[in-house]
């Protein structure tokens, strides 16, 4: 068995259903189906067979899914590149992992172009959407399919399908594998928390290129048989004109997405009544963003997890997100969640320690990076790195990441709940709170401000606002003001490079 019977059996079942709404064309199931089988065959003609690789590049298309179902259906690993990174950043990934085949869209041709290396001679090149000098076009390509193979021939649970690259803020980017069951363990996980119907109406406007934006909703919406309704990339008015007038009845956002709704003109009227519920992906969310969506009548609901827990790890639903506003959740229907001291030994419900995953979703190991792989674990449990707690209904709250912990004269600092009040004042645009070394007392708590457009800032105020909220030891020592925050592709604030800012800089 591999993933693509998910689109198989609905070819068979409701061959006429639509299965992806994209640019104001319906590609339904059974044509989807057809364009899969296409695909396979013709990864398969450009050598991608079982153990093999094809690479994308580009913004979220059909063809883009095709391939991933195609992949499943060869038994090959699908590897998706995130088109906000430069040609270099590719080639390091391409470097790790040469494709069998790579199609790039047309907009990334000539930054591919510059790096391909000795990928130009081994690897099959496909432009979509143009046609380029050393390029074969993306219906060349089709053309020149083999007989499809054999649905299920090729792969079985523990074939390795998706291959995703993290963040290479902290160091080289590691490789992250996830088997076809993983994926289908996450499904269960999607389908459990968003309550998934063949009904719903499903919208995806979260790059693709990351594990959230394919599998939270996307990958589950079509092994449900819902139609998805997909955009490239995310647009205000694009995504406020589909919720009003395609029938969306899901959605999944990321902070800095929901700032730009809430922003919108239109927000305040704009017709929301079709939503069952919006889900943001995120550690940790503003709750003002949960509170602004849900006093429109939409329920906000929270999902947890990382590229290694393929990403479902925990969730709140629909009738839980007003009740447990803040809180991430409780463990995925397939997971387990533990809390963990610095021994390892599970700590009692209301302590705060690192977050352990157990499931059959989680990965099987970084990309020939068996140091690393093995450094995740102890004893079958994924260390995340994330630090949390849990109550006792087992709901768990997300407090920060545990290398961002700041450790000021013992005493341990969350940056996230100085972040939670710095957001709260109404001059505020942005913020963020890192450790800056301090020879009295080891690290101290800086705040990195960005002003609201016209509002103008003192430092005193800013640091006025921890009074009387937090204990005096957590209140930052410094504040420094500038335009906007670095981040990574999908909003989270790259921290690595604040913490360079805000270091003393040294005198001779």
């Amino acid at each position: 068995m591999d993933l693509s019977i998910w689109i198989d059996r609905h070819a068979a079942a409701t061959p006429d259903k639509t299965a992806i709404r994209y640019g104001g064309r319906d590609l339904s199931y059974r044509d989807f189906a057809a364009l899969i089988s296409r695909v396979a065959g013709a990864l398969a003609a450009a050598g991608v067979r079982q153990g093999g690789c094809a690479a994308y590049l580009g913004c979220n298309t059909p063809e883009m899914l095709a391939l991933f179902f195609a992949c499943a259906r060869l038994g090959a690993l699908f590897m998706p590149l995130n088109w906000r990174l430069a040609g270099p950043e590719h080639k390091q990934m391409l470097d790790d992992c040469p494709p069998g085949a790579l199609v790039v869209e047309a907009p990334y041709l000539a930054q591919t172009d510059a790096h391909l290396g000795a990928l130009r001679d081994s690897a099959k090149l496909i432009a979509l959407g143009s046609s380029a000098a050393g390029w074969q076009d993306w219906d060349a390509f089709l053309a020149n399919a083999d007989a499809a193979p054999e649905q299920g021939a090729q792969a079985g649970p523990e074939t390795p399908l998706l291959l995703c690259y993290t963040s290479g803020s902290t160091g080289k980017p590691k490789g992250v594998v996830l088997t076809q069951e993983a994926i289908d363990c996450n499904a269960d996980n999607s389908a459990d928390m968003h309550g998934l119907r063949a009904d719903d109406r499903v919208l995806t406007v979260l790059p693709m290129f990351h594990v959230g934006g394919l599998n939270i909703q996307t990958t589950p919406a079509l092994r449900a048989g819902c139609t998805l309704v997909l955009h490239p990339r995310f647009e205000p008015d694009a995504t406020l004109d589909a919720i009003e007038r395609e029938g969306i009845t899901l959605t999944l956002i990321v902070p800095a997405i929901a700032d730009m709704l809430i922003a919108s003109p239109r927000w305040a009227d704009a017709d929301l009544s079709g939503l069952r519920m919006m889900s943001i992906g995120s550690s940790i969310v503003p709750i003002r963003l949960i509170e602004a969506v849900q006093s429109r009548g939409v329920p906000m609901t929270q999902v947890y997890g990382a590229t290694e827990t393929c990403p479902i790890a925990a969730y709140l639903k629909r009738d839980e997100a007003l009740r447990k506003v803040g809180s991430t959740g409780r463990a995925a229907l397939r997971c387990e969640l533990r809390i963990a001291g610095n021994d390892d030994a599970e700590l009692p419900v209301g302590q705060t320690g690192e977050i352990l995953v157990k499931g059959r979703n989680l990965f099987s190991g970084y990309w020939r990076n068996p140091e690393a792989s093995a450094a995740a674990f102890v004893d079958g449990w994924y260390r995340s790195g994330d630090i949390g707690w849990l109550d006792g209904e087992g709901f768990l709250t997300v407090v920060g990441r545990k290398k961002e912990m700041i450790i000021s004269g013992g005493e341990n600092i969350y940056p996230a709940e100085l972040e939670n009040v710095l957001i709260q004042c109404e001059d505020v645009l942005e913020a963020a709170v890192v450790g800056r070394a301090d020879p009295r007392w080891g690290e101290i708590a800086v705040a990195v401000i960005v002003p609201k457009p016209g509002r103008q800032l003192a430092a005193e105020a800013i640091l006025n606002l921890f009074e009387g909220r937090l204990a005096r030891y957590k209140h930052p020592k410094d504040v420094i003001f500038i335009e906007t925050l670095p981040k990574t592709a999908l909003g989270k604030v790259r921290k690595e490079e604040l913490r360079q800012l805000v270091q003393p800089t040294s005198v001779a």
